[in-house]
């Protein structure tokens, strides 16, 4: 059921993991692939690590797919691949993110990761561009989250559903990030709600509460995967140095430049990190 009128998920009535099924199940029909094992979320900046990942079986717009909505952000592809990796593993690879500062309400948000659980991966693994707090970081520089800390007020979590947040971002993946590049760093991951950027006094008191990166997506789709029993791998690209550590104005043109010229690096790290799952 292609997503042409309105949007089910927009209905407070709905199972909000029914239209995952279904999503998936639309998924299974256009892709011929039953089942994946592995699903990616490509932020800003990460798009061309698909390229490398393995062979592109199928791409298809996500508003063919039940519940996805078209992404207004310029530097995300809007699509979904089906790719086999050189060892026989599927991959769900997201190009369509819906951010919380869209305004669609956080089933939208986190629709994307109910859909990849629905589809069988087991692992999550979340990018983004982001902005650094640490002022050893420069622009183009990926990161690993090892937790993060959600200023957007909200949770994807409904009614009673009490989940444990202890290892939201897995160690093992982040070790095993570490086998293919040793150098990464790591840091705490703060969303805010956007879509303004954040003032230098925001920035500071994300780093007094113990943040390094701060960013408007990632912590409610964390959430989501980690609810759904999946193992959760983040990374930041480090497009800018957050307010007030930077000095010049803030862009997102900023944005979408770092992040073409970090593609090469991060697409084969990120391509490396994912052929070793």
């Amino acid at each position: 059921m292609p997503n042409t009128t309105e949007n089910p998920l927009d209905d407070p009535a709905a199972d909000p993991f029914a239209v995952a099924e279904q999503a998936a199940s639309d998924i299974a029909r256009l892709t011929r692939v039953e089942r994946h094992d592995i699903a990616l979320t490509l932020g800003s900046g990460w798009s061309k690590a698909a390229e490398l990942i393995g062979e592109t079986t199928v791409e298809i717009p996500a508003t063919e797919v039940t519940g996805f909505t078209r992404s207004a952000v310029a530097g995300h592809a809007g699509t979904l691949r089906s790719i086999v990796t050189p060892r026989g593993r599927r991959v769900l690879v997201i190009g369509s993110r819906t951010h919380f500062y869209e305004g669609h309400g956080v089933r939208r948000v986190v629709h994307s990761v109910r859909t990849a659980a629905a589809t069988g991966a087991r692992i999550m693994v979340l990018t983004n561009g982001a902005g650094g707090v640490k002022s050893t970081w420069r622009p183009g520089r990926p990161v690993l989250i090892s937790d993060h800390i959600n200023l957007t007020a909200a949770s994807p979590l409904e009614g009673a559903t009490f989940v444990d947040l202890t290892d939201l971002y897995s160690i093992r993946l982040r070790d095993l990030a570490r086998t293919i590049d040793p150098s990464l760093d790591e840091g705490v991951y703060c969303q805010f709600r956007g879509p303004q950027y954040e003032t230098p006094a925001e920035v500071r008191m994300a780093k007094t509460i113990g943040g390094h990166i701060v960013g408007m997506s990632t912590a409610l789709e964390a959430i989501a995967a980690r609810e759904a029993g999946m193992e959760v791998l983040g990374m930041s690209l480090i497009t800018n140095m957050a307010a007030g550590i930077q000095t010049t104005p803030l862009s997102h043109q900023e944005v979408i430049e770092a992040g073409r010229q970090a593609e090469p690096v991060i697409s084969k790290l990120l391509a490396g990190i994912v052929g070793a799952l």
